[in-house]
C-alpha cells in the first residue's frame, strides 16, 4: 500500500471511530482505544492539516473572540506526562434546523500519559446539575444555553465548563457530531451487522421533524443501515435508558469489527471524508488526534476503565415543572470520578482570563451594593473591578445588611460580563437571578454578601 493510499484510509477510519463513539452514552473505552490502536498500528503517516475546521472564527471584519479556555497541545501534555480529557458530544440537530441544540450524548474520555491508562465516563443526558451562571437544569441544556445566550465560545464551551464544574475534572478538548452525519457515515461503509437480543418496539421514537414514529426492530441477526442503527442505539421507550446504553455498546462493537477487519470499502473513503467534514467539529487538530492515538496504542486492555453514572448513584425525580430528571448522589459520583480519573493534586475550578476588550464591547453597566456591615466594601470592590475593565457605574449600600451570600441580578443579556463577573466574585450559580428588562439604568447589579466581605478581609 502506498503512502498516498494510507493517508485517506487512516484519516477516514480514525475520525469515523471518533464519530461513532459519540452515538452512545455507555460505550466501552476499550473498544475506542483498541480500535484506534489497531488502526494506527497499520500506518504511521504524520498529518499537519485538520480533519475539519474546528476552532471558532469571526465573521469578516469582526475581531475573533477570546477563548474561554485554551488547552495545552496534546504533544505538550504527552511530554509533561499529564492526563488528557476530551468531552464527546452528540447533538440532536435536525435537518435544516439552525439551532441551538441540546446534547443527546455526553461522554468524558481520558488518557493518563504517566500511567499509560485510560478511562471513559458516560453522563446521563437528564442529569440534574448546576450550569455555571444559569442555575439548575438538565446537563444536556448546557450546550443549548451556551449557543442561545451567546456564551463566549458557544455551546461547546459552556458544556465543557458544566462537566468540569460538576465532575471536578478539567475538560481540555471536545468532539461533536450530529445524528444525520452518523446515519450517512454508516451507510457510506455499507451498514453494520448487529445481533438484536430482544425486539425493539418503540411507538414514540422522534422522527427528526418534531413528531414521533414507530420503530420495530425484530430480534435476531440484523444487517442495519444508518437509519436503523441510529434507531437501535437511541431508542429508549419500551425499555430502560440503561438498556439503550447497552445497545449503543453493541453498535460500537460492530464498528470496531468492521474497522479492525478493514472491511470498509476503499471506494467509500472520499465520500466518508466529505460527510465527516460537514458533521463533525472538534478543537483537536489531526496532529493532536494522532498524538493521542500513538499513546493509546501503548495502553494495555487491563488498564482501560469505563463507567456510567447510572441508577445505582442517581434517583429519578419529578421537578415542580413536571420534568423527569436524574438527581445524583454527588458523594458517590465523586468516588466514581476519583477512581476513574485519579489526580495528583486538587483539581482547580475552571477559570479564565478576563478580556477588557470583550467587556468594553458589551459595555454592561454594573451597580455594586454593600449588603453587609463591612464599611467600604462596595468602594473597595469597585476599585478592583474597574481596574480589570468592568464598567461599574454606581456603588453604595443595599437596602439591608444581612446578606450572607453575594447575589448577581441580571437585567440585560450581557453574557460575557455576566459570566466574568460571576467568576471574578465567586458567585454561586444559584445566586444569579434573572430580571430581564426590569431596569433601564443598569444591566447587572451585585449585592455583596458576607462571603465577599470575608474574602476581602483575607486579602488585606
Amino acid at each position: 500500500m502506498t503512502s498516498m493510499t494510507q493517508r485517506p484510509l487512516w484519516r477516514a477510519v480514525s475520525t469515523f471511530l471518533l464519530v461513532l463513539v459519540l452515538t452512545g452514552a455507555m460505550i466501552s473505552a476499550a473498544l475506542f482505544f483498541v480500535t484506534v490502536r489497531d488502526v494506527v498500528a497499520q500506518t504511521s503517516v504524520p498529518y499537519t492539516e485538520r480533519v475539519v475546521r474546528t476552532r471558532q472564527s469571526a465573521a469578516p471584519g469582526e475581531e475573533a473572540p477570546t477563548p474561554v479556555f485554551v488547552a495545552p497541545s496534546v504533544p505538550e501534555l504527552v511530554e509533561k506526562q499529564e492526563r488528557v480529557n476530551v468531552l464527546l458530544l452528540g447533538i440532536d440537530q435536525r435537518e435544516n434546523d439552525p439551532g441551538p441544540w441540546r446534547t443527546d450524548t455526553m461522554i468524558l474520555l481520558s488518557i493518563d500519559m504517566a500511567t499509560e491508562s485510560a478511562a471513559m465516563l458516560s453522563i446521563p443526558r437528564d442529569l440534574w446539575v448546576t450550569i455555571p451562571g444559569y442555575g439548575e437544569n438538565r446537563i444536556n441544556m448546557a450546550h443549548f444555553l451556551g449557543d442561545y445566550r451567546d456564551y463566549p465560545g458557544g455551546g461547546v464551551a459552556l458544556a465543557k465548563k458544566t462537566v468540569w464544574s460538576a465532575m471536578g475534572v478539567p475538560v481540555h478538548y471536545y468532539v461533536r457530531i450530529n445524528f444525520s452525519g452518523f446515519e450517512r457515515a454508516v451507510d457510506a461503509i455499507g451498514g453494520l451487522d448487529i445481533e438484536v437480543s430482544q425486539r425493539i418496539y418503540d411507538e414514540t421514537y422522534p422522527d427528526g421533524n418534531y413528531g414521533i414514529m414507530l420503530v420495530d426492530i425484530p430480534a435476531g441477526p440484523q444487517q442495519m443501515d444508518g437509519k436503523t442503527a441510529l434507531q437501535f442505539a437511541r431508542s429508549r421507550h419500551g425499555s430502560s435508558d440503561f438498556d439503550r446504553m447497552a445497545r449503543q455498546q453493541q453498535v460500537i462493537m460492530a464498528v470496531r469489527d468492521k474497522a479492525v477487519g478493514m472491511d470498509i470499502p476503499l471506494s467509500s473513503i472520499p465520500r466518508l471524508i466529505e460527510i465527516l467534514g460537514d458533521t463533525v467539529q472538534t478543537d483537536l487538530t489531526l496532529d493532536e488526534i494522532l498524538a493521542l492515538a500513538e499513546v493509546a496504542r501503548k495502553i494495555d486492555r487491563a488498564n482501560i476503565q469505563h463507567a456510567i453514572i447510572d441508577d445505582s448513584i442517581t434517583t429519578t425525580v419529578i421537578t415542580p415543572t413536571k420534568a423527569m430528571v436524574e438527581v445524583a448522589d454527588w458523594e458517590k459520583v465523586r468516588v466514581l470520578v476519583n477512581e476513574l480519573f485519579p489526580a495528583a493534586g486538587p483539581t482547580p475550578e475552571p477559570t479564565r482570563e478576563i478580556s477588557a476588550d470583550l467587556l468594553a464591547q458589551e459595555d454592561a453597566r454594573i451597580a455594586l451594593r454593600n449588603g453587609t456591615l463591612s464599611a467600604g466594601l462596595s468602594r473597595q470592590t469597585t476599585d478592583v473591578l474597574r481596574g480589570e475593565g468592568f464598567a461599574v457605574v454606581s456603588f453604595g449600600n443595599a437596602d439591608r445588611f444581612d446578606f450572607q451570600e453575594t447575589l448577581l441580578i441580571v437585567y440585560a443579556d450581557k453574557p460575557y460580563t455576566r459570566e466574568a463577573l460571576a467568576d471574578r466574585l465567586l458567585i454561586d450559580p444559584k445566586n444569579v437571578i434573572e430580571r430581564l428588562g426590569q431596569s433601564d439604568d443598569i444591566d447587572l447589579e451585585v449585592i455583596l454578601g458576607r462571603d465577599a466581605a470575608q474574602r476581602a478581609s483575607e486579602t488585606e
